[in-house]
């Protein structure tokens, strides 16, 4: 893989691609500096070694046009104070101040673009729009790994103009080398968990991975579809009816392949979908109307938690529950924790997407795991199987 440590930098003019998209409170403070934070590595070896850096980023999703809250001279001061330097900004990304400015970098100085979504020609790759970027630097880095499933201009097109001078950022590196190693070095047995509302949103994925786990636990609203596919009773729990079927397929697929599927025995339903609701316990295939269920049940944590201490390799993508309320958090806390005991004692656990990172952040957990991605879309299409033209564009 070709990143930034196979280069000095000394002199050079680096143009990186980064992924600034944070979000902004309403007097324009960063809520969440972790996307920020994330890229600073990168940064400071570029720094180091004696190049200057040009950051490019998109923030937002603006109409059209500049926009006041999507500017980001809003992260210059977090920014300059998280580098202990003074970070320059060009209140355009393409125009004569851009130009002025990059030309004009000394080596040390640091300079952040205007949100390139400003122009629509961003998001529809338009070439010309590349070109003009490219000739602000030297030097091509991705280091966005939440936008490198778009075939953007800043992220894929853009590299074209580099064939010998672009390569991997830190942030890149580590979650392609982190996915590799779940998805072609996992250590057996290999344990995929997953959650969320949806079975819509993981068939892509159940299916990519398949051939390569051992054991495949599914939680979280996704369930109910599974357990109405096996027969079951699920009251007025969350359904995807037309696609019954394809999990009863999916169930049978299992099977043929060796792959262990487990699913809950027992829900926590309520009456209601509120935090205030009437909670029991119940059998999982047999819930009565019109109650529903809303997280995974004690005995199906035991019966998960006994496959996950035993495996080698672990990822988790998507809740086992409603864990935003907390009546319904107790399946998701007890499958977070599960993961980072499994993890203290050898085993290699990958979490990524929005909810379970979320989950992680909620009970502590981040650092008891042995990665957490925060590629959301990237990541779910990584592991799909799917090329990243963003990672292609390098690679090419």
């Amino acid at each position: 893989m070709q990143t930034i440590d196979n280069f000095n930098f000394k002199n050079i003019k680096v143009l990186i691609r980064v992924d600034f998209n944070v979000p902004l409170d309403d007097t324009f403070q960063i809520t969440d500096t972790s996307r920020i934070d994330a890229t600073l590595p990168t940064i400071r070896k570029i720094i180091n070694d004696g190049g200057s850096v040009i950051l490019m980023s998109h923030l937002g999703r603006p109409k059209g046009g500049p926009e006041e809250k999507y500017s980001l001279k809003h992260l210059v001061l977090y920014l300059s104070k998280q580098l202990n330097d003074t970070v320059l900004f060009a209140d355009d990304c393409i125009g004569e101040s851009a130009r002025q400015m990059s030309a004009g970098l000394k080596p040390g100085e640091i300079l952040l673009l205007e949100n390139l979504r400003f122009y629509k020609e961003e998001e529809k790759g338009d070439e010309e729009f590349a070109k003009k970027l490219s000739t602000l630097g030297d030097f091509y880095v991705n280091d966005a790994f939440g936008t490198a499933h778009r075939a953007h201009a800043s992220t894929a097109v853009i590299a074209q103009f580099f064939p010998k001078t672009k390569a991997f950022g830190y942030v890149m590196a580590n979650e392609i080398g982190n996915l590799n190693k779940v998805l072609k070095e996992a250590k057996h047995p290999f344990t995929a968990i997953l959650g969320g509302a949806k079975v819509s949103g993981k068939i892509e994925i159940i299916n990519h991975l398949m051939d390569k786990v051992d054991n495949l636990i599914i939680g979280g609203g996704m369930m109910f579809t599974f357990i109405k596919a096996m027969g079951g009773e699920v009251g007025n729990s969350m359904v995807e009816e037309e696609l019954v079927e394809l999990s009863r397929n999916i169930v049978e697929g299992a099977k043929m392949m060796g792959v262990n599927l487990y699913l809950p025995v027992d829900a926590i339903i309520a009456d209601a979908f509120s935090n205030d609701a009437n909670i029991r316990t119940c059998n999982a295939y047999d819930i009565p109307d019109p109650w529903m269920g809303l997280d995974i049940g004690p005995n199906s944590c035991q019966k998960f938690d006994h496959v996950i201490q035993k495996s080698a390799t672990i990822l988790w993508n998507g809740p086992m529950g409603v864990f935003e309320m907390d009546h319904f958090e107790e399946g998701t806390k007890f499958i977070a924790q599960s993961i980072a005991l499994a993890t203290e004692n050898g085993a290699y656990s990958l979490v990524g997407g929005g909810d379970s990172v979320a989950a992680l952040h909620k009970f502590n957990l981040e650092d008891k795991v042995s990665y957490v991605s925060t590629g959301g879309g990237a990541m779910l299409e990584y592991i799909e199987g799917k090329a990243l033209p963003g990672v292609k564009a390098i690679e090419a």
